[in-house]
């Protein structure tokens, strides 16, 4: 039976049967898109095949098209030059590794170029690729569409700012829903007329504008764009935050206020310097601060998360199957990793119906959490064993996943630690624990000791296993060994499942069926 019927839905349990073998999936692998915008030129060539892709080349080049745009109606002359020099390098690429047909979309600057028209026939004529030019409401539905990439039934508003244009898109329900576009791109507004005071009253009134047509105080603003990506990173080193993650960062309003306000006073070059900027990136951040400021202050967010997932994985996802869409990109990317790389692949499902039962009263551990650990728990077997708990912790927390939060990464990355050792006292990575609360943390223990306990419970992928439970309010830890697995409680896991224990507030241990 398919991914949808009862028999996937007994077999795998609410997670559904992995699809990454399905043909549909398979598909996807080594899908390469370009994206000629009015700052850059990217090519990304993903292997897609799993539900969280990963990115196989990805390789940008500063061309700035759009540079001066607004005065001459024309390309930036350089800036032609080094696109076409970057989409004849990304087409050889692609051809070397067997890339066909690639898949290139230019937004605003191309679109309104008076040689738009002309530099794609030169595209055309001298790399062989046809250059697909889409309006304002095309590019805001792809980005949001990259947006539900990471966050499936993502609700909220998509704010997608490029070099010469910024395009909103509402997400309900896991759609898109209106969109709209605004001339308020960063290289655009250098042209505005009347210094920063007629520069901060044009980006109010069109901002107005936008409102007056997109749903104010929207659930969650996600912003995607380099220039939001680099204001982001600046507020990471104003705040001294510990993971240099950009996905999935949130900022409050106050956080933007102070942000804004510490890039006006403060040298560019020293903000490029201390935050790893490009020169190219940094000279338009102080005009993107205003808007991003006039833009807050009128939808008035209740959350702000950075995306790095936009029009390009947009373009991914709309090749995507719809049952594949559905899927929690994190569990799904997570069994492509327990296939590619753990000892005994499929041994995750096992011990997540193990541990499971540990885990079952109110406020305990999301389930998918549950799961996601489960199937990473031996993926970082071939590291050296005294670093396999660094390891663990250092690629689930620094991973390019979707569908995880900040928290959501260290959770994992604290459980997968203890799954190979006992503390974490003095570990390097102290700091992002402060990320978690101390329940958090106790529960991320828990986890991990309940999976290093569980694996040393078989010796095969067909053994059958006893079961755990565990009742909170007598404190009491319960196991029942399956028949003819006494030999397999040995003095060493027997000194887990009392670490197991002592993580669970110290629950007295009951062993069950021991001959």
């Amino acid at each position: 039976m398919d991914a949808g019927g009862t028999a996937a839905t007994e077999d795998w349990g609410p997670f559904g049967r992995p699809l990454f073998e399905d043909p549909s999936a398979r598909a996807l692998s080594r899908v390469g898109v370009i994206d000629v915008g009015s700052n850059s030129v990217r090519m990304v060539i993903f292997d897609g095949a799993a539900r969280s892709p990963a990115y196989f080349f990805n390789e940008k080049v500063m061309a700035g098209l759009g540079a001066g745009m607004a005065e001459t109606g024309r390309l930036n002359p350089e800036g032609k030059v080094r696109a076409m020099a970057a989409l004849k390098r990304f087409q050889l690429l692609a051809s070397a590794m067997g890339i066909a047909p690639l898949t290139a979309v230019a937004t605003a600057a191309v679109r309104e170029a008076e040689d738009g028209p002309a530099f794609r026939e030169d595209v055309w004529r001298e790399t062989g690729l046809r250059l697909w030019v889409i309006d304002g409401e095309e590019e805001a539905r792809l980005s949001a569409q990259g947006v539900l990439l990471g966050w499936p039934g993502a609700e909220g508003l998509v704010c997608d700012i490029g070099g010469s244009s910024m395009e909103l898109a509402e997400l309900r329900g896991g759609r898109v829903g209106r969109r709209i576009s605004a001339k308020l791109g960063p290289q655009r507004l250098k042209t505005i007329k009347g210094g920063k005071k007629g520069v901060k009253a044009h980006i109010k009134a069109e901002v107005a504008k936008l409102a007056e047509v997109m749903d104010r105080e929207p659930r969650r603003l996600f912003l995607v764009g380099g220039s939001w990506r680099a204001i982001a990173r600046i507020d990471m080193g104003r705040r001294d935050y510990p993971l240099a993650v950009l996905h999935e960062y949130r900022m409050s309003r106050k956080d933007i206020q102070r942000t804004v306000d510490h890039i006006a006073v403060t040298d560019p070059e020293a903000l490029r310097a201390e935050n790893g900027l490009g020169e190219a990136r940094i000279a338009l951040v102080p005009l993107a601060a205003l808007v991003l400021k006039e833009l807050v202050r009128q939808f008035k967010p209740k959350e702000i998360a950075i995306s790095s997932y936009g029009i390009r994985e947009g373009m991914l996802y709309e090749q995507m199957p719809q049952r594949l869409r559905d899927r929690d990109p994190l569990i799904e990317a997570c069994r492509f990793a327990e296939r590619k790389d753990a000892r005994m692949p499929g041994f995750g499902k096992r011990l997540y119906d193990f541990v499971l039962p540990l885990f079952t009263s109110r406020g305990a551990l999301e389930t998918r959490i549950i799961k996601a650990a489960c199937l990473l728990h031996d993926v970082s077997w071939r590291a050296h064993p005294d670093y396999r708990h660094e390891v663990c912790f250092d690629e689930v927390t620094r991973a390019n996943l979707g569908g995880m939060t900040h928290r959501e990464r260290v959770l994992l990355g604290v459980a997968l630690l203890h799954r190979y050792k006992n503390v974490r006292q003095g570990s390097p990575f102290a700091q992002l624990f402060e990320l978690l609360s101390d329940d958090d943390l106790r529960q991320a223990e828990a986890l991990g000791k309940a999976l290093r306990f569980g694996a040393m419970l078989t010796a095969s992928e067909n053994d059958t296993m006893g079961s755990l439970k565990f009742f909170p309010k007598r404190k009491v830890l319960e196991l029942r060994l399956a028949a003819g697995t006494r030999a397999l409680f040995g003095e060493v896991a027997e000194a887990r499942l009392k670490s197991l224990a002592l993580a669970l507030g110290d629950a007295e241990i009951v062993v069950k069926g021991r001959s």
